[in-house]
């Protein structure tokens, strides 16, 4: 999947990737970056390049927890910086665990309102090399497999599973039934798999059970997060995954739905 430009808005005077630091891919890295003009999440344009090269010299933990608290807002907020320094991130994942968790969560930020659709744009080629970074590392069945799945959903532009993918040990995901106006809740975890009514006082009654999706009638994005985990042995992750694009019963009109679709359109952000 190409990594597509998310609105009409840029940064401007983008030229690339950093000084003497060895060219990997991507146009960000086929020129010089101008750093005058890369501004970070504290309106600085000088201190990123200098960390950046600091941690391309060593594991420095305080200059990658400074980068971190630069090139993110409040795990939210992404800037100029943030993009200008994604192909040297990139680079430095094949051998740092910190720069694969930096370049993630800049990723997984990138379909917010930051007006640097340029720069992301320009970064294609680096997002591909880490798209495969991902697959290879996911394969290896790490520790932090959950981690390195919700950043490739968001390299995958699936920024709203990103957003809110669970481990399924004790996910409840709110949805709003438009069929009668109700609003329901979908258990996958630990207290069970079921929808039901929130009640303030009683938690959730009336449960009905929920209905996974077989692997044969799963499609799209839910096909392929579910033959991802499959495909590594992530037992309880494929199975949260067929419960969430499976189909709830509503326990006010026994109207049946899918679960994903509903939760989707309940609450999908304007991206």
């Amino acid at each position: 999947m190409r990594h597509k430009v998310l609105s009409d808005e840029s940064c401007g005077g983008v030229h690339g990737c950093a000084g003497s630091f060895p060219a990997s891919s991507g146009r960000l890295n086929a020129q010089v970056v101008n750093w005058a003009q890369m501004y970070d999440c504290h309106g600085d344009v000088d201190r990123v390049p200098e960390l950046l090269e600091r941690v391309e010299r060593e594991d420095d933990a305080r200059a990658w927890d400074e980068l971190g608290y630069r090139l993110i807002l409040e795990h939210d907020l992404v800037f100029s910086a943030s993009f200008a320094a994604l192909p040297r991130l990139v680079r430095l994942a094949y051998r740092s665990e910190r720069a694969r968790g930096l370049a993630g969560a800049i990723l997984r930020c990138a379909a917010g309102n930051h007006s640097c659709d340029d720069l992301l744009a320009d970064c294609a080629e680096a997002i591909g090399e880490f798209r495969e970074l991902l697959i290879r590392h996911l394969r290896s069945r790490p520790a932090d497999y959950l981690a390195a799945f919700i950043v490739l959903l968001a390299v995958e532009e699936q920024y709203h599973w990103s957003a809110v993918m669970g481990d399924f040990s004790d996910d409840f995901y709110q949805v709003t039934w438009p069929h009668c106006t109700v609003e329901v809740t979908i258990a996958i975890g630990g207290y069970g798999r079921y929808s039901a009514i929130r009640d303030w006082n009683l938690g959730d009654v009336d449960r009905r059970d929920l209905r996974p999706a077989s692997p044969g009638g799963l499609s799209g994005i839910g096909r392929w997060m579910h033959e991802t985990a499959v495909r590594d042995g992530e037992v309880v992750l494929a199975d949260g995954i067929a419960h969430l694009f499976g189909r709830a019963e509503c326990p006010r009109c026994a109207s049946v739905f899918n679960i994903a679709d509903e939760y989707t359109s309940s609450n999908r952000p304007v991206m």
